[in-house]
């Protein structure tokens, strides 16, 4: 049973938040696949990620960079697993299938607030797993920018 929690985003951006939930994750020595949208944004978090802070070092790499299979943290538009992660991460609407859920031992799926979009495509999903065995779990900004389960 795996266990998928819904990041909702509006306090701050994706790119404010996702470097920091990947720090947390990548700190846990299992490795990490994002799985984003569109192959654009793919490559503006791949730059993101290494510019994000001048104090902080996140390995990873996408398919412009190659060596999937050692790399900590891949980044793709695609629905393959090619460094064997155990933590997923849905970005930009990206889907997973109820039978997937069972390769990670958690999905992160973090979403924008401020998209109707991306609102009625994380109901969707959160429908959808709850009609599974696992877990579902809520995150808010509170106004101090921490998250709290709700």
């Amino acid at each position: 049973m795996s266990r998928i929690d819904f990041y909702h985003l509006q306090r701050q951006p994706l790119e404010e938040v996702l470097p920091k939930l990947l720090e947390k994750a990548y700190s846990t020595g299992q490795k990490v696949l994002v799985r984003i949208g569109n192959e654009e944004l793919v490559e503006f978090i791949n730059s993101h990620l290494w510019t994000y802070n001048d104090q902080s070092f996140l390995p990873h790499g996408s398919k412009k960079d190659g060596n999937s299979e050692i790399q900590p943290i891949w980044l793709t538009s695609g629905t393959d697993n090619p460094n064997q992660a155990q933590l997923l991460f849905l970005v930009d609407n990206a889907d997973i299938s109820m039978e997937e859920l069972d390769n990670y031992a958690r999905v992160f799926n973090i979403f924008d607030g401020h998209s109707e979009d991306a609102l009625d495509h994380a109901r969707s999903l959160w429908k959808e797993i709850k009609k599974t065995t696992h877990q579902c779990h809520y995150w808010k900004q509170d106004d101090q920018g921490k998250w709290q389960e709700a």
